[in-house]
C-alpha cells in the first residue's frame, strides 16, 4: 500500500499549515524549512510554483500519491460540473477520509491504518481499501469485534464536528454517506482552481 512516509513537520512548515494535525514545531518555527531559517531571502514565486504548491498541499492533506491524484483529476475532468469541486469531492468520498470526518480516527493517516486493518464494513462487506470511493447511500460501520477497541472510544469521546453529508448512529457505530459534500461543506484551505490551471497547461 503506497503512502507518504517522509517527515511531517517539514511539510507542515513548508505550507505553513498543520496538514497532518496539530504540530508544535509549526508554532515554534512558522517559516519554511531550509538551511538559513527565517533570514533566507525568498524571491517571488512564479505562477507555476504557486499552482504546484497547491497541488502538493492537496496531495499531502489527503494522503494521495502523484499517480493516483492524476487519475482522480482525470475522473474529475470527465464528470459533469466544476472540475476543481469534483476533485475535492472525490478526495472527500474516500473511505479513509470519511472515517476521519466521522471522528473515528484522530487523523487521516490513522484512519488509513484502521481501514487497512479491516475494522470497517461498507454495505455489510469488510473493506480494507483506504481509497474506496463511497457513493450516495453507502453505509459504513465498525465491525462488531472492533467496537470495543480503546482507539474508537477515545476518538468518539473527543468527537466535535458533525457534517451534514454524513449521518452517524453512535449507538450502532454506523454511518451513512448521504451524498458527496458541496464545496462550502469542505473545510480544507485548498484553492482547487490553481490545481485545475496546473493540469490544464
Amino acid at each position: 500500500m503506497a503512502r507518504y512516509r517522509g517527515p511531517k513537520s517539514k511539510i507542515a512548515r513548508k505550507f505553513r499549515e498543520p496538514i497532518f494535525g496539530p504540530d508544535s514545531s509549526l508554532e515554534k518555527k512558522n517559516y519554511p524549512p531550509g538551511q538559513h531559517g527565517p533570514n533566507r531571502r525568498r524571491g517571488k514565486q512564479s505562477e507555476y510554483a504557486v499552482q504546484l504548491m497547491e497541488k502538493q498541499k492537496a496531495k499531502y492533506t489527503y494522503g494521495i500519491l502523484e499517480k493516483q491524484f492524476s487519475r482522480m483529476f482525470a475522473e474529475a475532468s470527465r464528470t459533469k460540473g466544476i472540475t476543481g469541486e469534483n476533485l475535492l469531492q472525490l478526495c472527500e468520498s474516500r473511505l479513509d477520509n470519511v472515517v476521519f470526518r466521522l471522528g473515528l480516527a484522530p487523523s487521516r493517516r490513522a484512519a488509513r491504518q484502521m481501514v487497512g486493518h479491516k475494522h470497517f464494513k461498507v454495505n455489510g462487506t469488510v473493506t480494507n481499501i483506504p481509497s474506496y470511493n463511497l457513493k450516495e447511500g453507502d453505509e459504513i460501520e465498525v465491525r462488531e469485534k472492533s467496537k470495543s477497541l480503546e482507539v474508537f472510544n477515545e476518538s468518539l469521546a473527543n468527537r466535535k464536528d458533525n457534517f451534514d453529508w454524513l449521518e452517524w448512529d453512535n449507538q450502532a457505530m454506523k454511518a451513512k454517506f448521504v451524498k458527496a459534500p458541496e464545496r462550502e461543506q469542505i473545510p480544507e484551505n485548498i484553492k482547487e482552481q490553481l490545481i485545475v490551471e496546473l493540469y490544464s497547461k
